[in-house]
């Protein structure tokens, strides 16, 4: 009995830090996304003559109704210099003529099209880039996803993040407003639980980067053994922030969000990506199979049960009303990564908040089962460390 009662008196104590660790994050972020996000620095401002040139390498593969539209933002940026690269690894592929009719549009722009890729390795989006990588012209590169639109003033915020120590300079990936009530879901998850882990992280010196939207330097990338060399990995924006982040270059990020604008979305789309997320990090960092217990329902039954252990608390009473806080703290920063106000109403921001508060767990144990994960055109087996096969069909 005595060990059994010192071993839930652990469990007590574990559950209370979990807690207190918890919503040090939500306050983290809360208070991040207020003081940086949507901001300007006027002290971080360089001369726009003198900002740095910069190739811009785009990964494309089909069309959805946005993704004209989207890839125009980058045709009409306000910044002095700077190449388009546009990758396309198909010659069938449809954004071929996508990508010409631009290029016929903006004949003032510096860009190009680039077709075929060169496989270098299992990643499709690395051997994709590979031609355009390799004729890029600049000294920084900036590696933007098909569905990312772009303001007129992006990339001279993220240009002006790269300070004299940054290596690598990343955007907090959001959702552009959109119709229907899977955008409202997505919208949530990249407003709420998403940018709490991904901005709580960063603040306390844990890189934690995606590939949607990052400014690098070339000749760091170069010293890693360049784009090439992460080509064996499906989650190549990690390795790559990891080779950067161990040659003693620091991070920054930009005041304006990724914008995902795609313009072909579903619930069930919404919840194969989380699932193919969450086998990226299972397999590449093995102690994230903890992560339910981050999540609002599994971390309030833990710390629900420890309240009523140590100080007699009604465990029901307390999951309730801890799950009403986080839900609050979750639309404040909602509101937060938004810049504004929400284009739905609070019920349907409820609905949502729910049903992906509700599927974390689903979720969570179907990536755990599975260890292969589609992506583009490809089926591939994860394995340990993050590296992959391709499953090829007989």
């Amino acid at each position: 009995m005595a060990v059994m009662e010192l071993a839930m008196q652990g469990l007590s104590v574990f559950a209370l830090g979990l807690f207190c660790v918890l919503w040090l994050m939500h306050l983290i972020s809360i208070i991040y996304v207020r003081l940086h996000l949507h901001q300007r620095h006027p002290e971080q401002k360089q001369p726009y003559c003198k900002l740095p040139a910069v190739s811009l390498l785009k990964p494309l593969k089909g069309v959805d109704p946005n993704l004209i539209s989207n890839l125009e933002t980058f045709f009409t940026l306000d910044y002095p210099k700077y190449e388009v690269l546009l990758c396309v690894q198909d010659h069938d592929d449809p954004a071929v003529d996508v990508c010409k009719k631009l290029l016929g549009k903006y004949p003032a722009v510096d860009a190009r099209l680039f077709i075929g890729g060169k496989k270098v390795g299992i990643n499709p989006k690395i051997n994709n880039l590979m031609p355009a990588y390799e004729s890029a012209k600049y000294g920084l590169v900036w590696i933007c996803d098909s569905g990312i639109k772009v303001k007129a003033d992006t990339l001279t915020d993220l240009a002006n993040q790269m300070t004299e120590k940054v290596g690598l300079v990343h955007g907090l990936p959001y959702v552009a407003d959109r119709q229907g009530f899977a955008a409202t879901l997505e919208q949530v998850y990249f407003g709420t639980s998403h940018p709490r882990s991904y901005l709580s992280a960063n603040v306390m010196g844990i890189k934690c980067v995606t590939g949607m939207s990052c400014l690098m330097r070339r000749d760091v990338l170069d010293q890693a053994g360049g784009l090439g060399a992460f080509a064996q990995y499906i989650a190549e924006d990690y390795f790559m922030a990891k080779a950067i982040s161990d040659r003693g270059w620091r991070f920054a990020m930009a005041t304006q969000v990724a914008m995902q604008n795609s313009g072909s979305y579903s619930i069930g789309q919404f919840q194969s990506r989380m699932i193919r997320w969450a086998k990226l990090r299972i397999n590449m960092l093995p102690g994230t199979v903890v992560e339910p217990i981050s999540e609002c329902f599994v971390a309030s039954l833990l710390i629900g049960w420890a309240a009523h252990h140590v100080f007699r608390c009604d465990i029901m009473v307390f999951f309730f009303c801890h799950c009403l806080a986080w839900f609050i703290a979750d639309y404040v920063q909602l509101r937060g990564v938004q810049g504004g106000a929400l284009n739905y109403s609070k019920m349907d921001y409820s609905l949502a908040w729910l049903i992906r508060e509700s599927l974390s767990l689903h979720i969570f144990l179907s990536a755990l089962l599975d260890p292969t994960v589609s992506w583009r055109s490809g089926r591939y087996r994860l394995r340990c460390g993050g590296t992959a096969d391709e499953i090829l069909d007989v």
